[in-house]
């Protein structure tokens, strides 16, 4: 998949010819000679120091790429996640959850280190962290390990692909927006991913993100105009809590949860972010680059979905943008900006799912052969259909939010992290330490296993009720 991936030969054989290996067969029984041998490991080995990146960014640079990797559809379907919470639950919810998410990052990043030092590698990926730390945790957990880096790459490729069909859905919504205002008859929304189907195929097909590079600096421009605009929409008149719901019904809390973990976890692009960093160690600590990105990020999604709420009340739409004045020229404007923008963020989502499709999969099973350029394409044009069909099954922006966020995130970032963490330190803790270690990462487990079965079984739900009505 990458330099740093599960895949690459450096990193199998780097891993297994490490002196710890021999251990990993007879850790139940040896734990004590397990946990003294790590002591033998360099502690003078600093993973930081011995990453080689081509071109590395700096602290901004990175918070601008975590804030861009976080700030899209989401935030503007938070007004609605709202509407299932209230507008009290929805701010408190908002922020324990971002709270919580932020801390799993934080374990995710320390394993990562402790695991890269442990086996003298300057870095791994998600997938790859996960398999080293199985191997590092009792037994039943090494019996795991061939498995965990394909589920972790398992919801990685459903969460992208998930986001992919999010993307179809805004964008034709928001033509459908503009387009029926001018025109006599309401166009379909499914005739407009029909329209932009082609364009989609065709911006997947573009294998070098350099050349997508212009195109993502406008997009993201754009992006912070538009947000703009609606927050002069929402703030031009005053904000009322009538009629407005403080505690709404618990039954709306797993969409509320759905959507909001959907929004604000980036889990996708935090180890490749950190790994690319010239000063990686800036990226944790209480005033690093996670946290006053996830601050920015609780605070901005906190305001979006409290006054967009307010504003709007019970008629908030799936996306704020669609509840701004069809016949407002500048409203217009802001759902075509937007439109173009996120058709833009759906080729770089893509592209994840199609490296860890063909890199990780496809291509490893074809072999040198001449055909190879014409199976990545029609891997590349596979996945836009199953995006495609998938949006024009259930149109349907707030559900896909939520199934996707409860589905996938609920794992990736909770539950995993909070597994990785008792793993890479359970003949290393002792004590009071190792009671605290599986209990706070048990709960993170719970909660992670209990949204990720509600939340999916709620939505699901939502979606076959809709399904069912049309």
């Amino acid at each position: 998949m990458s330099k740093n991936g599960h895949n690459n030969p450096a990193f199998v054989n780097d891993v297994t010819d490490k002196p710890l290996k021999k251990y990993s067969l007879e850790l139940s029984e040896k734990g004590e000679k397990y946990a003294a041998a790590l002591k033998d490991v360099d502690a003078d080995y600093n993973p930081y120091e011995n990453r080689q990146v081509e071109h590395p960014t700096t602290n901004s640079e990175t918070l601008f790429h975590l804030l861009k990797g976080s700030l899209g559809t989401g935030i503007l379907a938070m007004p609605n996640a709202f509407k299932n919470a209230g507008y009290i639950t929805g701010s408190f919810g908002t922020i324990i959850i971002g709270l919580i998410c932020t801390y799993c990052i934080h374990q995710l990043i320390k394993a990562e280190y402790e695991l890269c030092r442990r086996k003298k590698i300057p870095s791994m990926n998600y997938p790859a962290v996960a398999e080293t730390a199985m191997l590092e945790g009792p037994t039943i957990f090494q019996k795991c390990s061939p498995v965990i880096g394909h589920l972790v790459n398992t919801f990685l490729l459903i969460y992208q692909l998930g986001t992919c069909c999010v993307y179809v859905v805004f964008v034709s919504s928001n033509i459908k927006s503009v387009a029926d205002y001018y025109l006599e008859t309401p166009v379909d929304v499914r005739l407009c991913m029909l329209i932009i189907l082609l364009p989609l195929i065709l911006i997947n097909w573009v294998r070098n993100l350099k050349y997508l590079a212009p195109f993502s600096t406008l997009a993201n421009a754009i992006t912070m105009v538009s947000f703009g605009i609606i927050c002069y929409y929402i703030f031009r008149e005053p904000v009322t809590t009538d009629g407005k719901d403080d505690f709404a019904p618990l039954n709306g809390f797993p969409l509320f949860f759905g959507t909001v973990l959907f929004a604000l976890e980036a889990i996708g692009v935090i180890l490749p972010l950190e790994n690319e960093m010239k000063t990686p160690k800036h990226f944790g600590g209480s005033c690093g680059v996670l946290n006053v990105a996830m601050t920015l990020i609780v605070f901005l999604y906190v305001g979006m979905g409290l006054f967009g709420y307010l504003y709007y009340g019970h008629e908030i739409e799936g996306s704020i943008t669609l509840n701004l004045p069809s016949k407002d020229v500048l409203a217009q404007c802001v759902k075509g900006m937007l439109a173009f923008a996120i058709f833009i963020t759906h080729g770089l989502a893509c592209y994840v799912a199609i490296d860890i499709t063909w890199n990780d999969y496809v291509a490893q099973k074809l072999g040198p052969q001449r055909k190879k350029l014409f199976w990545e394409y029609a891997v590349r044009t596979g996945l836009v259909l199953v995006t495609f069909l998938l949006a024009v099954a259930i149109p349907n922006l707030e559900l896909f939010i939520s199934l996707f966020g409860a589905l996938c995130l609920s794992a990736l970032g909770l539950a995993f992290p909070a597994l990785i963490q008792i793993s890479t330190h359970w003949y290393t803790t002792k004590g009071i330490a190792k009671a605290w270690l599986l209990s706070s990462n048990f709960i993170l487990i719970v909660v992670g296993v209990l949204g990720l079965v509600i939340g999916t079984y709620t939505s699901l739900a939502e979606i076959i009720a809709t399904f069912t009505d049309d």
